[in-house]
């Protein structure tokens, strides 16, 4: 994997909010020219910090509501002010009613070679309770008209333990996307983030997610049933028809390489600090007109807390994290043999990998090496 940073560019315009989001975004795109203009000042920021990417990320939000000039505009100023490799990975977050013709030509055209649909079910019940604008039949138009403007990289986006969803209708979903065959698939389990009107709906009892037992069947059966198709669990949420079609941006979050966030509520690293913007768009766009910063905060992370987040970040990957990783002692050593003895942890090559198993309790998993 490449240790050049990635750019992720934050896109914060929706036509509304989905039920269960609690990502930053506006619902008008009212603000795109102006937040446009703000987006180049913060990159004029960081000219000498920050001089080549290997990829590139527009996420949101909703990115694909981004008018062709707009867009254009930010790829273009992106381009005067970094450096990009020949073989440089763009991916564009869509949702799939914005997948046209025109749009999906007009991408390919300025450079973006790699889409990442927002499917999520394809069960219409489901879209309705996710409060997804977009139907079944047009997540499929969209994936053909995508394939058809010569996308050869496409992501589908899909959700599971969904209230009301069983493992059957899962399957259902999964095999509808399969037959699409894309190059990537991201897996998500539904949580109920704070604030969200399906929390909300939660909370007064008017639905309930699947019970513990019920998820893990969930997520054993997506990956034996994915890897069954000749898709690469490599990350806990991730599956890629070959090692290739990874997704390059997402790999460096997940292997403490660097990368640049710009845009409201966009985070960065450059390898030892980490920082993070405003998230209101008007507070955004005023502090970078009056010549100032969006910064909202940072910190500097010290090397135990480091080495628990490489841990953390680590056993949710397929290569797991080197032995060294998890250190010396006796007591450590003890812990990665009773690890491996209950199945959660395989040790090969030097490093210590997540079993299917262990992926059920990732997060648990740097805690045998506190």
């Amino acid at each position: 994997m490449s240790a050049l940073p990635g750019l992720y560019v934050h896109v914060p315009f929706c036509r509304g909010k989905c039920a269960y989001c609690d990502f930053y975004s506006e619902p008008s795109h009212a603000l795109a020219s102006r937040w446009v203009d703000a987006v180049l000042r913060e990159a004029d920021l960081y000219r000498d910090l920050f001089s080549r990417f290997d990829t590139l990320y527009l996420g949101g939000g909703t990115p694909s509501l981004l008018s062709g000039e707009d867009l254009g505009r930010l790829l273009k100023g992106l381009r005067e002010r970094f450096s990009f490799e020949s073989d440089t990975e763009i991916t564009l977050e869509a949702n799939p009613d914005d997948v046209a013709p025109e749009r999906a030509a007009l991408w390919r055209a300025l450079g973006i070679n790699r889409l990442s649909l927002g499917v999520q079910s394809s069960d219409e019940a489901m879209l309705r309770l996710l409060g997804r604008r977009h139907t079944v039949s047009q997540a499929a138009a969209a994936v053909e008209t995508a394939r058809r403007a010569g996308f050869s990289n496409l992501g589908l986006d899909l959700m599971w333990g969904l209230p009301g969803q069983t493992l059957a209708h899962w399957q259902d979903t999964l095999e509808w996307a399969l037959a699409f065959s894309p190059e990537h698939l991201s897996c998500y389990e539904l949580t109920l983030e704070r604030g969200t009107p399906l929390q909300e709906r939660a909370l007064r009892g008017e639905l309930a997610l699947p019970p513990e037992e019920e998820s893990r069947r969930f997520f054993v059966t997506t990956s034996r049933l994915l890897e069954t198709r000749g898709y690469v669990h490599y990350e806990i949420s991730n599956f890629a028809r070959a090692d290739t079609r990874r997704s390059r941006h997402n790999q460096k979050y997940w292997h403490h390489v660097p990368y640049l966030g710009l845009g409201p509520s966009a985070h960065s690293f450059d390898g030892r600090r980490r920082w993070w913007n405003v998230r209101s768009v008007r507070a955004y766009c005023e502090r970078l007109e009056a010549g100032g910063t969006p910064v909202a905060g940072e910190e500097v992370p010290g090397p135990e807390e480091r080495r628990l987040e490489a841990l953390l970040l680590g056993f949710r990957t397929r290569e797991g994290v080197p032995l060294h990783l998890v250190g010396e002692s006796h007591r450590v050593r003890r812990a990665v043999d009773a690890a491996v003895a209950d199945g959660l942890l395989e040790l090969a090559g030097g490093r210590l990998r997540p079993t299917l198993a262990g992926w059920l309790v990732a997060d648990r998993l740097p805690l045998l090496f506190d």
